[in-house]
């Protein structure tokens, strides 16, 4: 795996906490020249000095990926820094926990801003960088980009588009080299859930799962390494998105049971 990411120049959004700094930092040991990006400078500075105190290589820039030019931004910084672009992970997103019928649908539109638009707005500046390398292109998804989560409507929203934009991108791509793969971990104990949004916009502040039960971002951002590698198209991670990946070509009623009988047992369910 280190002779793979050896000298690869990696562009990694939402690198300030959670998956993204997980992978920024595993990365980086790897022998890869890691760019982060995330909206909180300072969290980012922090870590990047935290990297560059063991010899490796890392820059950072303050972007929010929402912001198209912000965008452009982050992939000019990679390319003046390293000298091009190999590999973009579209990891920067939001959550959240309400049901449709009593959501604002600004909380929607805020939801498909960051986690649909921003990998659209990175990856329209990364990808002839991407093209030139041969390298690749990933989001990071979930199982509820597999299937319609309850209470989540938003955010599985913008992570099927997402996954729609993503194979688009494959299939136009396909004589020119370019590995495109979609990642979808299970629940990770990681900030986006607190950061999460309930009916009104307002954050949730705390998660109602048990962290000890969820992967941790250091496992997902290895598993990704390893798809990445074997240029995979989908990489699941855990029996949830494997077995709801399956279950729903033969069984897709089934699945609508399955996927309400577990989030209506939540503590605090938004479906009581």
């Amino acid at each position: 795996m280190n002779r793979f990411f050896k000298d690869k120049v990696i562009v990694v959004t939402g690198a300030s906490s959670g998956i993204g700094e997980a992978m920024a930092r595993e990365y980086a040991k790897m022998g890869a020249k890691v760019v982060m990006c995330a909206r909180r400078e300072e969290e980012l500075k922090r870590i990047a000095q935290e990297i560059e105190s063991t010899g490796d290589k890392v820059a950072y820039c303050a972007c929010d990926v929402v912001k198209e030019e912000e965008c452009k931004h982050l992939m000019d910084v990679a390319v003046e820094k390293f000298g091009g672009i190999d590999i973009l992970i579209c990891n920067a997103g939001l959550s959240m926990r309400a049901l449709f019928d009593e959501c604002d649908l600004k909380v929607l539109h805020r939801l498909m801003d960051v986690n649909f638009w921003g990998t659209v707005n990175c990856t329209k500046y990364a990808l002839p960088w991407i093209q030139k390398s041969k390298g690749s292109i990933v989001g990071i998804s979930s199982v509820a980009g597999i299937h319609g989560l309850p209470g989540r409507t938003g955010y599985s929203a913008s992570k099927y588009a997402m996954t729609g934009f993503l194979d688009t991108i494959r299939v136009e791509n396909l004589k020119k080299g370019v590995h495109v793969m979609t990642a979808c971990p299970g629940f990770t104990a990681s900030n986006v859930r607190f950061s999460a949004l309930t009916a009104d916009g307002t954050q949730q502040g705390e998660t109602p799962r048990d962290e000890a039960k969820m992967m941790t971002p250091e496992q997902v951002a290895h598993i990704v390494a390893k798809g990445i590698r074997r240029r995979k198209r989908l990489c699941l991670m855990e029996w949830e998105g494997r077995g709801t990946h399956l279950l729903k070509k033969f069984f897709p009623a089934l699945v609508d049971k399955l996927f309400y009988a577990v989030m209506v047992n939540e503590p605090d369910s938004p479906l009581k």
